[in-house]
Parts: structure tokens; sequence; C-alpha cells
């Protein structure tokens, strides 16, 4: 299933009777495998979780720690980003390299790398040595 059906498909499960805003994430890990994610939102804002960290646990769960390209979908009227967390998220297992594709049910679609959604981000680099 290509990365886009994936998180197009996962993102009618959401749970958002809050926002009723339903947001659906793909990733492609190293291998080639593909783990999907949705928002579930809670009544205890902001307990919920958003899509891209609920792909991200997907892929960690079945033991792989490495993406190599996300694509994330929404109902909006133009492509919706990421937000910091999950920026953050998505850069502790994506170099600056990879593509995130961020798509709108109508068809936009616009693509950027993590390093340009991220300048800057929080890494290793930053605790050397402790």
């Amino acid at each position: 299933m290509p990365l886009k059906e994936a998180a197009a498909k996962v993102r009618e499960n959401a749970h958002a009777p809050y926002s009723h805003f339903k947001v659906g994430a793909a990733v492609r890990a190293r291998s080639g495998a593909i783990y999907a994610g949705c928002n579930v939102e809670n009544v205890a804002s902001p307990e919920g979780t958003c899509a891209e960290a609920g792909a991200i646990a997907a892929m960690v769960a079945a033991g792989e720690t490495e993406l190599d390209e996300v694509y994330v979908i929404a109902d909006s009227p133009m492509p919706v980003s990421p937000c910091g967390g999950c920026r953050q998220k998505l850069a502790e297992f994506g170099g600056g390299q990879v593509s995130v594709i961020m798509g709108t049910l109508d068809g936009q679609e616009q693509t950027m790398t993590l390093a340009e959604l991220l300048p800057g981000a929080f890494n290793t680099d930053h605790i050397r040595g402790r």
C-alpha cells in the first residue's frame, strides 16, 4: 500500500469528537515497511496523541527505529504540517533529509524535509559527553 493511501485510510479511524479534525500519518521505515497512525483526542485536553506520534509508536513497536519518508493528511484547505512536538519526534527517528509530504483530501500536497520543518533540531550532539 502506498504511503499516501495508508495515511488517508487510517485518517478515517481518527478519534476526533471535539475538534472534528481527523489527521492520518504514515511513515516508511528504513526497511520499506509502512506504519500508520491517526490522532486520538481526549476530553482531558491535551492528553490526546497526534497522528505522527501514533505512526512512530507503531514503527517502534514493530522493532524499527529509522524512518525514510512521512506522509500526513487532513481535511484542510491547505496542507497541514506536523506540530512542533511531532517535528521533534520525527527528527528522533529520521535525518534532516527525510521528506515529509503534507496533503489535503482534495489532492494538494507540499513536501519539505525534516531539516526545513525543524531547523536546529535538538539532537544527541547537545547531550554528548554527559
